[in-house]
């Protein structure tokens, strides 16, 4: 099944302890699409300015990325500057500047419209619901978001999580939604928002995935998987997006919503991070396979599965 997504295209300059990068291909739309363009078709709708480089529209279209929605304006594209410290936590943002994404409005290409799984990244909540006015009918819809918007437009992120069947954010960002600070009870409440799949992504310490069935209906059932635990890490910069996109695209090539798919869905989606996160920018992500990606699906089955105990 196709997977649509709208979200940026940018360029990253990026500083760890070790090495630094400047004005590497990056952007929420960027690391999804790589990632879920594993599992299933994607398209993607975004805007570059006239200074992106031509090596990375190389690049989107070497991984059969459909980008007849990526659109080149007059300007600069949208750059982040970031560094990280020694335990690779949250990044400290030097500079933001938006260039052409400012004044970003998705126009949806009508062949992309008929889209069965629709990804809305981390852009303004408006955003978002302008995409969804202009899709049809997709079998599923995801959503991402992040403080900015829940503090600064909570209205019109609430109207668009009332039309999504899929929300990705982070243990604070539920919490601040909810308004709770339990998590358990955060995260009920968000999905009395609207979306019947809640996933929290927790970094370093893995996902949390509440689940109301559709199947059955009911009460929301949890479930937790760890992080894939590497020897080293080089990059953590879109690891959250490239979960998403390995979350939605295994959902997009299961075809289904039941318990069992978004269970493994949450299993691939920490799987392709782990790659991410392994170099700067995609240059781990671009280049596996999906027999790498099998070997570590694999790999992680090995580390967490285990026989139930009984207590005799």
């Amino acid at each position: 099944m196709n997977i649509l997504v709208v979200g940026s295209v940018a360029l990253d300059t990026i500083a760890t302890p070790d090495k630094s990068v400047k004005r590497a291909l990056g952007g929420s739309a960027t690391y999804f699409s790589t990632a879920a363009r594993y599992f299933a078709p994607v398209r993607l709708v975004g805007v570059v300015g006239n200074d992106f480089p031509e090596e990375h529209v190389k690049f989107l279209k070497s991984r059969d990325i459909d980008i007849k929605g990526l659109t080149t304006e007059t300007g600069p594209t949208f750059h982040w500057q970031g560094e990280y410290g020694p335990d690779f936590g949250d990044a400290r943002t030097i500079d933001t500047q938006l260039g052409v994404f400012a004044d970003f409005h998705p126009v949806i290409p009508e062949q992309f419209r008929d889209s069965q799984f629709v990804f809305l990244a981390n852009i303004d909540p408006e955003l978002q619901l302008e995409v969804l006015e202009q899709v049809n009918d997709p079998l599923v819809t995801a959503l991402d978001t992040m403080n900015y918007w829940i503090t600064g437009k909570p209205e019109a992120l609430k109207k668009t999580l009332a039309k999504v069947d899929i929300l990705l954010i982070n243990e604070t960002e539920a919490q601040m939604l909810a308004g709770i600070d339990n998590l358990f009870q955060a995260a009920q409440a968000v999905m009395d928002m609207g979306p019947g799949t809640l996933v929290i992504k927790r970094g370093g310490s893995g996902a949390l995935l509440f689940h109301r069935p559709y199947e059955s209906g009911g009460e929301p059932g949890l479930f937790s998987v760890p992080a894939f635990l590497l020897d080293k890490i080089s990059d953590p910069t879109g690891a959250g997006d490239t979960f998403a996109g390995g979350f939605v695209g295994y959902l997009a090539s299961a075809g289904s919503l039941n318990s069992e798919s978004v269970r493994q869905a949450v299993v691939a989606g920490s799987v392709m991070a782990s790659f991410n996160v392994q170099s700067f920018s995609l240059e781990r992500l671009g280049s596996i396979s999906r027999n790498d990606i099998q070997k570590r699906l694999d790999e992680f089955a090995a580390r967490t599965s285990f026989k139930p105990i009984k207590i005799e």
